[in-house]
């Protein structure tokens, strides 16, 4: 049962490759300004559930609602807007363009969808400033150091104002310290901007910043009170 009020939701969802079930009837929900974590085994499917929420592959079977829209019935160019100006996105390596500055970096989504330079780059200092990496604004990413440089990430993700971002086990590159920054960092902006957090993750202790957490095992999701 999805609960009222929910921003993303998710009901009865399938995804196989081949032979091979990814999800089995899984659940999910999200709230305006809300942490979940999305926690399990290597190979449970969590991450296939991160795609299907933000349309990045579509379920075999089951419903995505995104703010009253069924986002599982759009089509590929309607999802797409959606990812470039209403989510956002953190992955576990960064995936920053290597021959842009980690400033042109945070103003790529600005850039595409149609703000001008000046502009972005002025959006994107102001983030990172947030993020504290406002230092490294003339910097390659490749001149930087991890922690630095999921930081640069986390303000792209950030910089559209998206109702949703998802991560990807966001620290998993990183040391403890900067890990614990970086989720630090990313919970607070998100709060106060009520963006809506979905955190793929299978370290307890970056799960600790998450409002709830919910388990997927063999392809099927609960809630952590559901499965303890």
């Amino acid at each position: 049962m999805i609960p009222d009020g929910s921003l993303l939701s998710a009901e009865g969802l399938c995804k196989s490759y081949g032979s091979t079930a990814a999800l089995t009837d899984a659940e999910f929900s999200i709230h305006p300004g809300e942490v979940v974590a999305v926690m399990g085994p290597s190979g449970s499917g969590k991450s296939t559930l991160l795609h299907c929420l933000a349309g990045i592959v579509r379920p075999d079977a089951g419903t995505i609602t995104y703010a009253g829209r069924e986002l599982s019935a759009m089509d590929d160019a309607r999802r797409s807007a959606l990812r470039r100006s209403e989510f956002g996105f953190v992955f576990q390596f960064g995936q920053l363009v290597p021959e842009l500055t980690c400033v042109e970096n945070v103003a790529l989504p600005l850039r595409l969808n149609g703000v001008k330079r000046k502009q972005a780059e002025a959006t994107a200092l102001q983030w990172m400033t947030r993020l504290e990496v406002d230092d490294v604004r003339a910097s390659r990413p490749g001149e930087v150091s991890g922690g630095q440089g999921q930081r640069v990430a986390v303000a792209r993700a950030l910089v559209t104002n998206p109702r949703v971002v998802f991560a990807d086990e966001p620290t998993g590159a990183l040391d403890s310290l900067n890990g614990e920054l970086v989720m630090q960092l990313l919970t607070e902006a998100a709060r106060a901007s009520s963006t809506a957090v979905v955190l793929v993750t299978h370290e307890t202790r970056v799960a600790a910043y998450s409002d709830r957490e919910i388990v997927v095992r063999d392809g099927t999701s609960r809630d952590v009170e559901q499965v303890v």
